[in-house]
């Protein structure tokens, strides 16, 4: 009789979640059948495909409610991956049904890059993305990403540009006359006042590369290593030098006022030069969110040697939300063959303090224009998920390309296929990662280990801010992380985190009470009371794991932390393990109140 009891409430607990009505005889029915399914992971879509011939197919049923994709994963592996993915808009992807379409094959983060376009159009793209999260209850996290310092040679009096040749002296100076083939203008005197004989100077993405050999009063005199056509307002790269100029142009100061009133979750930072660039930001973020608002994460773009210089990196690392492995200046800053090392580098780094990292630039590039990729961009796409990148992003493969879903599709493959070899499982947890003496850290690494032990379908977090999801996704547990926190810029910002799954909030508690009406549509349903308001929220926790397609049996164990008092920030000091069943089930047997 017990689990019998178990089975109908598991499937009325199923019915309930994914918005149905239907009677206790169909929930019976489906629970029955449900119970012969295997206990595996990966059985949750067809368990969930089963309920829904079920439903289509009794005679009892009532009244189908909308539901999506979210809430019934048909599509398994959409919504199976550790590794989160991030995709760029623009004009090939600025249209509702390219987005929805994008996010369906697995977008998990949209970019908005305020280089191009207009404020205003980046608040349309943002409210198409809200309507989609809340037509398929999944969190949706939005990326602006800030354009930065452009710093460009003036104009030149032939329109076509001028050949430099290979050893010939070439002058960047200050005077606004029009450049020939021996001088340009370079209206940039931060950059002659911190340019030494012997630093290099890059034009052009570094098609054509400068020696600096003699210094003077508003000039630099170069000698041209490697010659090529130079053309009007090609921009410049400093490898050698640290610019006394702000990472903040005024133009960036504006977007970044513009994004906190629409709110973006995350902000990335370009040009970041030193550890102070990043407090400069915090600063005006402080500074600029309208009250009542959340502050986005910010996200710091490593595109420069000089964040490479002593304890640079781990001081950036530590003063932001995440990082931006920035691939395309990094690579013309840095010599070709050291971008991979500092990738790893970035990474580790990352990893050690618990702050997400994205792998950016050229990930898929040929299929801007064709529809599958190169080997070699499958093999690099592969060595960042292999690395233990928390996301991976295109670019112009999604803003601008001919095949921006295919793109997408693309990158879930690939991620697919690594996450399922058994060399990444023993790479990413063979990496050391050295927790801290917290109880939030020792509650994480319990939790994790227990989850293995027993092999949980999944690792249950509760969290205000963030903070106990991102410390358990740097463990890299061998189970998906559940997150669930009363905040929705919070559930949006952990989008971004390696192997997270976090909960669309319905309100801004912890403990929300389900109207039984709105669950429960069939007469004499067996539900469970809640003994207290912890019990109901573990309640919950079974409902999300069970929209998530995390669970599909009713004996199936999560593993759950969460800190008591409830709404404290940075609390974790209780585990429990609870079947999917709900809190008041355990091997079989249901406690009916």
């Amino acid at each position: 009789r017990n689990d019998t009891m178990i089975k109908v409430f598991f499937a009325s607990l199923f019915v309930a979640s994914h918005g149905f009505t239907t009677n206790i005889n169909t929930a019976a029915f489906f629970s029955s059948k449900l119970a012969r399914n295997s206990h595996s992971h990966s059985d949750a879509q067809s368990s969930s495909q089963l309920y829904m011939s079920t439903i289509s197919s009794s005679s009892t049923t009532k009244t189908k409610k909308e539901t999506t994709i979210a809430a019934v994963p048909k599509l398994g592996q959409r919504w199976r991956k550790s590794t989160k993915q991030v995709a760029t808009l623009g004009p090939a992807s600025d249209s509702k049904e390219m987005i929805e379409k994008l996010f369906l094959a697995g977008v998990d983060v949209f970019r908005l890059n305020f280089s191009h376009g207009s404020q205003e159009q980046k608040k349309g793209l943002l409210d198409i993305i809200r309507e989609l999260e809340d037509k398929y209850s999944h969190p949706i996290a939005i990326l602006g990403d800030l354009q930065g310092p452009k710093l460009r040679v003036g104009e030149f009096s032939n329109p076509d540009g001028e050949i430099l040749d290979d050893g010939q002296t070439f002058r960047l100076d200050l005077d606004t006359a029009k450049g020939d083939k021996s001088r340009v203008r370079l209206p940039h005197p931060e950059i002659i006042g911190a340019s030494e004989v012997g630093h290099n100077l890059l034009v052009d993405d570094g098609k054509v590369k400068l020696e600096v050999i003699g210094t003077g009063d508003g000039y630099l005199d170069c000698k041209v290593i490697n010659g090529g056509r130079i053309k009007d307002r090609k921009g410049v790269n400093t490898p050698d030098s640290v610019l006394e100029i702000s990472a903040l142009t005024p133009k960036d100061r504006s977007d970044l006022e513009y994004m906190l009133g629409i709110g973006v979750d995350w902000v990335a930072l370009s040009f970041v030069q030193r550890p102070s660039d990043i407090e400069e930001i915090l600063e005006l973020i402080d500074e600029h969110t309208p009250n009542g608002l959340f502050k986005p994460a910010v996200m710091a773009k490593i595109e420069k040697p000089s964040c490479f210089i002593g304890d640079s990196l781990e001081k950036i690392v530590e003063l932001c939300d995440g990082i931006m492995v920035a691939r395309g200046d990094l690579g013309v800053e840095c010599a070709p063959e050291d971008v991979p090392l500092l990738q790893k580098q970035i990474i580790d780094c990352c990893r050690d303090q618990g702050k997400p990292v994205v792998v950016a630039t050229q990930m898929l590039e040929s299929m801007i224009e064709s529809p599958t990729p190169t080997r070699a961009e499958a093999s690099d796409v592969a060595t960042a998920i292999y690395d233990g990148a928390d996301a991976i992003m295109l670019s112009a493969e999604s803003a601008a390309g001919k095949f921006p879903e295919e793109s997408v599709n693309m990158q879930q493959r690939i991620i697919n296929r690594v996450e399922g070899d058994d060399h990444y499982r023993r790479l990413i947890s063979s990496t050391p990662v050295s927790f801290k003496n917290t109880a939030t850290d020792a509650i994480i690494v319990a939790a994790s280990q227990i989850a293995n032990t027993v092999q949980a379908k999944a690792l249950v977090c509760f969290s205000l801010r963030g903070s106990t999801v991102l410390s358990a996704s740097r463990g890299r547990p061998g189970v998906p992380i559940l997150a669930i926190s009363p905040f929705k810029e919070t559930a949006r910002q952990l989008s971004i985190s390696w192997g997270v799954y976090p909960e669309l909030p319905k309100t801004g508690s912890f403990v929300y009470q389900i109207d039984e009406d709105e669950m429960f549509d069939y007469d004499s349903p067996v539900t469970e009371e809640a003994t207290d308001d912890f019990d109901l929220v573990l309640r919950n926790a079974c409902r999300a794991a069970l929209r998530k397609g995390l669970v599909s049996d009713p004996n199936d164990l999560l593993v759950v932390t969460a800190g008591i008092p409830f709404g404290t920030p940075g609390a974790a000091n209780v585990i429990r393990m609870v079947p999917a069943a709900g809190p008041n089930c355990w091997d079989g047997i249901c406690r009916i109140d």
